[in-house]
């Protein structure tokens, strides 16, 4: 400080202050009703924080502990609900059902021998369950809890042994400073056991896949998440007509009292009777006798199902994009087969796409083969003979496949050559060879959810 200097007046200090905003945002002193000027930050070293998680949130190691739902309440609705439990089961059929490829990425070369190697591990990739089924244990798990979980197991070499289905709801994923997930070798994923924090994983060590996540959740959600009131609805309805069948068949009808009873008699009697029916549907299925003159006039017969049936039926396979031709009144056959194909393209296509980048993550990352892609095929339902033939001979008449490869997919014996040196195609075996063992760009080797090892 400067020997017996003075301070600099208030007033000065405000004017300098409102001169230097004046330059920076126009505006001034005098502004009536401006929009004034923002507060100071205070946290500017949190710039590019993804969302305002809970302070300590890491501390909190229960999954989904935040949530206003648990894992085991999504698996408890979707187990106990049947017609949530097959539409699951239907569309776990349908990516089971489809075939899927090994197919080069233009621009890259790998060797067949590799190509192959990638194959057969991937028929069998948990060492024990083929491709189909566990494809559906990782559907499930997207399907319900939308917590997918895989476990890359290594061997003592650092080389992909298995790739063993986690149970999702076991994970409680972790942040940093910035909302997002922690980077290697740091803790990004908490596995929790009977409890307890048991194992922490790296995002090195653990796929964690979500199909639908959310910038300020750090969970997924799930279908069965998304229609979590009308499941509960569906439930209790479900339950009732059960209990129509195992409790008594008494419909709402109207009971007579004594004519003696004033109108407050009346009102405090009917209080008693709807406070001892409240919240037990099995107790309203039955007949109750009271003392006194009374009369029994019914109103209707009971509905066991009506529009609500339907409409729950029509929002449960909305909400999984499967056509409700089976579980509704019945349509023309082009309305149900318009249904079935915007239920494919709007429904399966999303999941395909899901699942096909899982697995050209792994691809990439543990077989480090960027130029692979992991490709679908058409499964056996989606697909008429009619149109399985018209689309091979358009391929046959592009080049793009042989006529023994049509034939290897119809199961019959190749043909033999033609006459000439000539090979299907018209170029020479020699160029055939080559062109094979050079491993050349659009080389593609197929694999069956259905027949392990086998190739087309």
């Amino acid at each position: 400080m400067i020997p017996n200097a003075k301070p600099l007046p208030k007033g000065l200090v405000a004017r300098i202050t409102a001169g230097v905003k004046y330059m920076i945002s126009g505006e001034g002193p005098d502004d009536w009703f401006g929009p004034g000027q923002p507060l100071e930050p205070v946290a500017q070293q949190v710039a590019g924080r993804t969302w305002d998680f809970d302070v300590a949130v890491n501390t909190t190691y229960t999954p989904r502990a935040s949530e206003g739902i648990s894992f085991e309440q999504l698996r408890a609705l979707a187990d106990n609900y049947d017609l949530l439990r097959l539409a699951i089961e239907t569309r776990k059929d349908q990516i089971g059902s489809l075939s899927w490829d090994l197919q080069v990425k233009p621009g890259y070369t790998i060797p067949k021998a590799r190509i192959k190697q990638i194959k057969e591990f991937l028929e069998y990739p948990d060492k024990i369950l083929p491709f189909h089924t566990w494809s559906r244990l990782l559907m499930e798990d997207s399907l319900v809890i939308d917590a997918a979980t895989i476990y890359p197991r290594l061997t003592r070499g650092g080389e992909l042994y298995a790739l063993e289905v986690m149970d999702g709801a076991t994970i409680k994923p972790l942040v940093d400073e910035s909302g997002r997930r922690p980077p290697a070798p740091s803790p990004a994923y908490q596995q929790v056991l009977h409890g307890v924090p048991a194992v922490d994983y790296n995002r090195d060590q653990l796929i964690y896949w979500p199909y639908n996540p959310r910038v300020n959740r750090l969970y997924g959600m799930s279908p069965v998440e998304q229609i979590i009131m009308l499941i509960n609805i569906a439930l209790r309805r479900e339950n009732s007509v059960l209990q129509y069948y195992t409790e008594g068949t008494v419909p709402e009808a109207l009971i007579g009292v004594p004519t003696t009873w004033s109108a407050d008699e009346i009102r405090d009697f009917q209080r008693l009777m709807d406070q001892y029916l409240a919240g037990d549907t099995a107790r309203r299925r039955r007949m109750t006798f009271v003392p006194g003159g009374m009369d029994y006039h019914p109103l209707k017969d009971p509905q066991l199902k009506d529009e609500m049936d339907e409409w729950l039926a029509r929002v449960v396979c909305f909400a999984f994009s499967i056509p409700p031709t089976a579980l509704t009144r019945q349509v023309n056959r082009s309305t149900a087969e318009e249904a079935q194909a915007t239920a494919l393209q709007e429904g399966l296509a999303p999941r395909k796409q899901w699942f096909k980048n899982l697995m050209n993550f792994i691809l990439l990352k543990y077989f480090q083969t960027p130029g692979l892609d992991f490709v679908w095929g058409l499964g056996e339902q989606e697909q008429d003979p009619l149109v399985k033939a018209q689309i091979q001979n358009i391929y046959l008449q592009a080049g793009v496949l042989t006529i023994n490869e049509v034939r290897a997919e119809l199961g019959r014996t190749p043909q033999e050559e033609v006459k000439g040196g000539l090979d299907e195609r018209g170029t020479s075996p020699e160029s055939t060879i080559d062109q094979s063992e050079s491993g050349s760009t659009g080389s593609t080797w197929s694999g069956s959810s259905g027949d392990a090892g086998q190739g087309k």
